[in-house]
């Protein structure tokens, strides 16, 4: 897979799977905008991309959940570059809670401000961005808290309501950006685990979720994946019985 040369903007890069989407991209090539709520979060980033070698990288401060913030970051894109290949929307936090009365109304306002209204505002800022590319994909970390009827996560309602707003964003605008050749690519992964054993009988990793996103941008301009839904489905491991199965 050969990204050389491609633009990419990557939210929530601090750490975790976003530091392994922005390094990801930058491995095959592309020059990656490294965003993150912490400024030296985004720096280890993209420090770490520098010393890998292949791509390069530029860390920048965006706080999703501060529609300054976001505005700023959109502002700093455009005085850094006249396009923008890839935006990944992949900056949100996670909130715990099993009761709506469990968190801060703060909290409740910062998850729900950072994943949806971030997501549209940071797109809105950089669409000019976009339209300049020759080949522009927006990619949407969603999750399948996103999902309609999905309920098996432990999330907190206001993060459901947050992925269910995001997802609904994502939809419209897969739509209305498909005449211009803009792709709007959606994953919705369940709970997925760092590290672990890439396997039927394992978690679904990191590293899985980003090969996705690595394989939709990089088909043919007349392939428009829309959607990347995954089994949550844990298997029996290798050599397990399996009650009933005849």
């Amino acid at each position: 897979m050969n990204l050389d040369g491609l633009r990419v903007a990557v939210t929530g890069a601090g750490r975790d799977s976003g530091r392994l989407l922005a390094t990801a991209f930058a491995d095959h090539g592309a020059h990656v905008f490294v965003s993150a709520r912490n400024e030296a979060a985004a720096e280890h980033t993209a420090e770490s991309i520098r010393q890998r070698g292949r791509g390069t990288g530029e860390a920048f401060v965006c706080d999703l959940a501060s529609p300054d913030s976001v505005r700023a970051f959109a502002a700093a894109l455009a005085d850094r570059t006249d396009h923008l290949d890839v935006l990944v929307n992949n900056g949100a936090g996670y909130l715990h809670g099993e009761n709506v009365g469990d968190v801060e109304d703060n909290d409740i306002i910062t998850t729900i401000g950072g994943a949806a209204t971030g997501t549209v505002l940071l797109t809105k800022h950089v669409l000019a961005l976009l339209r300049a590319s020759a080949r522009p994909d927006i990619v949407n970390m969603i999750s399948a808290c996103g999902e309609v009827g999905q309920h098996r996560a432990d999330a907190h309602p206001a993060f459901y309501a947050a992925k269910r707003a995001q997802a609904g964003f994502a939809e419209i605008m897969s739509h209305r950006l498909r005449v211009e050749g803009i792709r709007v690519i959606s994953l919705f992964p369940p709970d997925f685990v760092q590290h672990g054993p890439r396997a039927a009988y394992g978690n679904l990793t990191a590293q899985s979720v980003v090969d996705c996103v690595l394989f939709a941008v990089s088909q043919p301009r007349d392939c428009f994946i829309r959607e990347f839904r995954f089994e949550q489905v844990v298997g029996p491991r290798p050599g397990t019985p399996t009650a009933g199965l005849r």
